[in-house]
C-alpha cells in the first residue's frame, strides 16, 4: 500500500450527495457517535456480517473483539465507508453515512487500516502532514492552521524529536505513533483503528493504548478499535462490542462483558477471570 493510498484513506466513501442537517436528530444523537440499524454485509453469496443493531457512545474507547473471521474488520470498514453495507442503515451523529460528501466525512472520521501504508522514504513530519489532506486537498496550500495541527499532533504523540527522521528507521511503537499522529492531525471527532497493536511488543502495546485512551478521555475523541488481546481491551476500553461468526454476541461496558460465560460464547473456549490487584480490571485466562 503506497502513501497515495494513505492519503486516500482520508477520502473514504463514494457518496456525492450533500451533507444534510436536522437539529432535532442532532440533539437526540448528542451522546452517540455511530448508530447501526440492521447493518449487514454479504459477498459472493456469503454473509460476512449478519444484521446488527447498536448505538456507539461518543467520547469513549470502544473495543471490537472476536475470533479471526468474526466480522470485526468488515464492521470497521463499513463505518469508515470503505465498503457499503449490503443491508441496513448506518448513521454518524444522526446522519446517514451516505449523506456525507467524502471530504466532509474525512473531517469527522479518520481510519487506520490493519495494513499500514508504505512510507516511501518519507519523514515523520511528512507522514503526519498527510492527515491535513481533507482540509486543503491535493493542490491546496499548506496553511498556518495546517502547520499548527501537525505540530500539535507531533507533540501529543511525543514525536517532535523524531519529526525529521525517516519513518522506516523508527521502532514499531514509534512508527505506529507516527500513523496515530497523522490521524490526530486530521483533526476528526472519531478514530477507527484496525488492530493497531497486533505487531508490537508488550511495552509498545501499552504505550500506544495509553495514548489512545488519553485521546478519548482528555481530547474528546471517540475511538473504535479492533483488538485481539482480551486483557488489553479490559484494561483500556470503556465498552466492548463482541462478534462471533459475523453475529453480534454482546455490546456492553467492559466490566459487564468480560465474564467467563460471555468469553466462552465469543471464542468457544473455557476461560476464567480474576481481578487485577491494583486496577481491579478483569484479567482472563484459559482453563
Amino acid at each position: 500500500m503506497t502513501m497515495h493510498r494513505c492519503a486516500s484513506m482520508a477520502k473514504a466513501g463514494q457518496s456525492k450527495g450533500p451533507c444534510r442537517s436536522n437539529s432535532k436528530v442532532k440533539d437526540k444523537m448528542n451522546g452517540t457517535s455511530f448508530s447501526l440499524s440492521g447493518v449487514g454485509f454479504d459477498i459472493d453469496g456469503r454473509t460476512l456480517l449478519h444484521p446488527l443493531t447498536l448505538d456507539v457512545p461518543k467520547g469513549e474507547v470502544v473495543g471490537i473483539l472476536g475470533h479471526n473471521g468474526s466480522g470485526k474488520s468488515t464492521l470497521l470498514k463499513i463505518l469508515a465507508r470503505f465498503q457499503a453495507p449490503t443491508r441496513g442503515r448506518a448513521d454518524y451523529r444522526g446522519q446517514p453515512l451516505t449523506s456525507f460528501r467524502p471530504k466532509d466525512y474525512a473531517r469527522k472520521v479518520a481510519y487506520l487500516p490493519q495494513q499500514t501504508p508504505d512510507t516511501d522514504g518519507m519523514t515523520v513530519r511528512e507522514v503526519v502532514s498527510l492527515g491535513r489532506y481533507p482540509w486543503h486537498g491535493a493542490l491546496g496550500r499548506f496553511s498556518l492552521t495546517d502547520r499548527t495541527k501537525v505540530s500539535e499532533a507531533l507533540d501529543l504523540t511525543g514525536l517532535t524529536p523524531f519529526a525529521d527522521r525517516i519513518v522506516d528507521t523508527l521502532s514499531g511503537g514509534e512508527r505506529q505513533r507516527a500513523f496515530l499522529a497523522m490521524l490526530i492531525a486530521q483533526d476528526t471527532e472519531c478514530l477507527l483503528l484496525d488492530e493497531p497493536i497486533s505487531a508490537l511488543d508488550i511495552n509498545h502495546q501499552i504505550e500506544v493504548m495509553s495514548l489512545i485512551r488519553m485521546l478519548a478521555h482528555e481530547h474528546d475523541r471517540s475511538v473504535l478499535i479492533v483488538l485481539h488481546d482480551i486483557n488489553m481491551a479490559a484494561r483500556f476500553c470503556d465498552r466492548l462490542i463482541a462478534l462471533s461468526g459475523g453475529r453480534l454476541v454482546a455490546h456492553d461496558a467492559t466490566d459487564a462483558l468480560i465474564t467467563a460465560d460471555k468469553l466462552n460464547a465469543i471464542y468457544g473456549v473455557r476461560m476464567g477471570i480474576f481481578r487485577h490487584p491494583e486496577t481491579q480490571s478483569p484479567i482472563s485466562y484459559v482453563l
